[in-house]
């Protein structure tokens, strides 16, 4: 696998990983989450980094939109998220959160041992 695209889903791992450690372990509360701005931005940095790493995979080697699911909506979420702040929907982090990052992760974490 070409250097620059491992480096890119070392990235996506690390961004994911560092999701995960904004909850120490703890449950994911929707109604704590809303209430932290400071979480809310530090969760949106992170699915800003996965949405440009993600991108610059893809403009690499385009047979990686069959390897990540939903690839081209993690770069339109990276794309709304810079350009279009003031329309983010708590709900719609959120749902992306608890929904998708996960199994992200795996899909991520799979393409990393298979190098």
């Amino acid at each position: 696998m070409d250097e620059r695209i491992l480096k890119w889903l070392f990235d996506i791992n690390t961004a994911i990983e560092e999701v995960d450690s904004f909850f120490d372990n703890k449950q994911k509360i929707f109604s704590e989450h809303k209430k932290n701005n400071m979480l809310k931005r530090a969760i949106e940095r992170e699915l800003e980094i996965i949405g440009e790493a993600v991108n610059r995979i893809i403009k690499q080697d385009e047979s990686f939109l069959l390897k990540i699911d939903d690839a081209k909506n993690i770069i339109g979420l990276r794309n709304q998220i810079i350009h279009s702040y003031d329309n983010i929907s708590d709900e719609n982090i959120w749902a992306i959160l608890i929904n998708h990052l996960p199994r992200l992760k795996t899909q991520i974490q799979a393409l990393l041992t298979e190098k």
